[in-house]
């Protein structure tokens, strides 16, 4: 590890001070990762794994044709990745108020220590924080639960002391107290979903009086919805409800105000007059809060198509928030990935077909989709809620109005590359019941999961309408929202992924593929994603809670025909699907379902569903997962490193020059990104 202290001793001023003004001068002649002697700029040997801790595994992707771009495209990537970088603290303060002390705190002491470093004890410290580091505060990422220290109270203090670290009884008290900031997000029912919930969205405000707030807020234009509470804290000081909007002279503004700046450097070398105009709505966004806004720049973005470059960025999805309204900063920046590009666009140019062919109801079907748009892309770099943990798959924007002019989709293919080469078949082996699956899956699965996603993506985020009375489904739907929406394009992709007109359109070449992607997604939601969970927790993650109702679902309605099995063989227990064609009407049968409870707002069949099939575990199955995952020392989750775009900068600021390294080691780079792109106070 000594290369790591050497490498940020600049940090450690900036850390152990935790004082409120941490921002950099964003116009320096060099870029803040130029003199890094560890950066591997020709990875001749690339390993895409790079470590393992806890339940995770750190992993590394490649940018393929990084090489091939123009100066100002490659100009274009560094500026983007800059303005998504300059966010990052964000993510962390909107996790948890407390996030940003502790990690200063975290980070001081793993830095000076000069203690032993190969004590358990140590080890358990230099775990958590990696775990903090990979979910970007004290909750897993996925269970929303505080993570619990494998060390002591005592030796915290004195490891705090020796590194001069000041490390009060409050942060004490929120590292160890398990009742304190106890779950990121609260989804249970019966919960105060805002009071209840950890994370930096609502202070002294309870659920009722959040919901009534924006309910008795009018929208500007009823036929064009605003996102009421997307970019804001919701706070009640002496009984008045302030809102607290992020943008330039408002909460977070040290950050975005780097945000602009960077995104103006990108203006300047964009590629087209659609995207500067993008730039342009999206800065005036940032600098004035203004939600409308915001809707006319997702209207500019999606009409941006031509460019090779694309990006995403700012505060998006809503699934850390209980409420479903609030959302955390992303960022992720994209290039073209050609060929796979152009071997998928006969999804956009079909996309009628999917849906006229659909099994919902009639009044639900788009009678003209349009604006859809397909890419497979290359991920230059990611930040905020996108990272370490990646997604795989993106369709923006999210508002229901915006998409009847269209969206854009993507699947991140140096992401599932990265992870279809670091993947074993060791846990394949263990939850298929015999080899004939097994060896289905290894011929079919990673085409099947590919055009799941791609179906999910394009076809299924993009299909089906509300009735004319339903101007904001979420609205109806709340807490529920996410869940049902991701149900809804998983059946949409399940339901497609056994049709022939796959084979028609050149995308498959057999059904199996098909019957690989129904095996995989029913060993998914009903066993194997439980290895996620601790023993005796319910599901709060909307993916995760997704996969098992679908599952358990079509499991439960299909038992008179035993169309999915349980089989038990050598005290393990499986579950076979013995029809393919009926599994793929139950599919339709609850898209259907699905698509009318989104189109008519009905949120008491949603939340049947949903508390029905999605959240609860069968707590013997779950016990049984966990003993049979143990041996095969498999971690559940991963996350990513990124490559690193370096530049010789101008007195301007202007980048030149442009490199592209890798780091190889977590801990390096998790350092070097709070050295290089702090630029909030540490209480927000």
């Amino acid at each position: 590890m000594a290369r790591i202290f050497s490498f940020f001793l600049a940090l450690t001023v900036l850390i152990s001070s935790c004082t409120n003004d941490q921002s950099r001068d964003q116009s320096s002649n060099k870029s803040p990762d130029s003199n890094k002697s560890t950066l591997v700029y020709d990875d001749a040997n690339f390993n895409y794994k790079v470590e393992e801790f806890a339940d995770v595994k750190i992993l590394k992707y490649k940018i393929e044709g990084w090489d091939n771009l123009s100066e100002k495209q490659q100009q274009l990537c560094y500026y983007l990745t800059q303005a998504g970088l300059a966010g990052r603290d964000i993510t962390f303060d909107q996790n948890n108020a407390f996030n940003l002390r502790l990690r200063a705190a975290f980070e001081n002491i793993y830095v000076n220590f000069e203690g032993d470093r190969e004590t358990s004890e140590w080890k358990s410290f230099e775990t958590y924080l990696k775990r903090f580091w990979f979910s970007n505060g004290i909750h897993h990422h996925y269970s929303y639960k505080k993570f619990q220290p494998g060390f002591t109270n005592d030796y915290l203090s004195n490891i705090a002391e020796q590194t001069g670290t000041d490390f009060s009884s409050e942060l004490m008290d929120v590292v160890f107290n398990q009742e304190r900031e106890a779950k990121k997000v609260n989804k249970a029912e019966g919960a105060d979903l805002a009071a209840e919930s950890a994370n930096n969205f609502y202070e002294n405000i309870g659920m009722a009086e959040a919901e009534k707030y924006y309910e008795d807020m009018p929208f500007p234009d009823p036929d064009r919805p605003i996102s009421k509470g997307l970019n804001s804290k919701l706070i009640k000081d002496n009984d008045q409800i302030i809102e607290k909007t992020y943008k330039v002279g408002g909460m977070y503004s040290g950050a975005i105000e780097k945000i602009v700046y960077w995104l103006r450097k990108a203006k300047s070398v964009a590629e087209n007059e659609t995207q500067a105009k993008g730039f342009d709505l999206l800065i005036q966004y940032y600098e004035t809060g203004d939600l409308a806004i915001w809707d006319e720049y997702n209207i500019e973005w999606i009409k941006d198509t031509e460019g090779d470059i694309d990006y995403i960025n700012g505060f998006i999805e809503v699934y850390d928030d209980a409420l479903g309204r609030k959302a955390t900063f992303e960022s992720v920046v994209q290039l073209k990935d050609f060929d796979a590009s152009a071997r998928m666009a006969v999804l956009d140019e079909n996309i009628q077909w999917f849906e006229d062919n659909a099994p919902i109801m009639e009044q639900h079907k788009k009678p003209n989709v349009t604006g859809v748009t397909y890419k497979v892309v290359q991920v230059v770099g990611e930040a905020g809620a996108t990272s370490p943990s990646s997604p795989i798959g993106i369709n923006l924007p999210n508002s229901s109005w915006i998409r009847k002019m269209g969206s854009k989709s993507v699947s991140l293919s140096s992401i599932i590359s990265a992870y279809d080469e670091a993947a074993g078949t060791g846990m394949l082996e263990e939850f298929c019941y015999n080899q004939e699956l097994v060896d289905r899956y290894v011929k079919h699965g990673a085409l099947a999961g590919k055009l799941h996603t791609a179906l999910h993506e394009v076809v299924g985020h993009a299909s089906g309408q509300e009735e004319p009375q339903i101007k904001d489904y979420k609205a109806y739907l709340k807490n529920y929202a996410s869940t049902m929406e991701e149900a809804r394009a998983d059946l949409v992709a399940l339901y497609y992924i056994m049709d022939p007109k796959l084979i028609e359109l050149g995308l498959i070449e057999t059904l199996e593929v098909g019957k690989a992607e129904y095996d995989s997604y029913i060993r998914n939601g009903l066993q194997m994603q439980l290895r996620r969970l601790e023993l005796g927790d319910n599901i709060e993650e909307d993916h995760m809670r997704n996969r098992q109702l679908v599952a358990k679902w079509v499991y439960e309605k299909g038992k008179e025909e035993n169309v999915i099995e349980r089989k038990e063989k050598d005290g393990r227990t499986y579950f076979v699907v013995n029809d393919y064609d009926k599994l793929r009407i139950l599919f339709g049968d609850l898209l259907k379902e699905m698509q009318r409870i989104k189109s008519q707002g009905d949120f008491e069949a949603c939340k049947e569903l949903v508390e029905n099939f999605g959240v609860k575990v069968d707590a013997d199955l779950h016990a049984e997962v966990l003993e049979r995952v143990k041996p095969l020392a498999a971690a559940p989750y991963s996350g990513f490193l990124n490559p690193i775009l370096s530049a010789d900068l101008d007195e301007q600021g202007n980048a030149s020059n442009i490199r592209l390294g890798y780091m190889n080691d977590f801990a390096e780079q998790m350092l070097y990104y709070s050295e290089s792109y702090s630029f909030l106070p540490v209480v927000n």
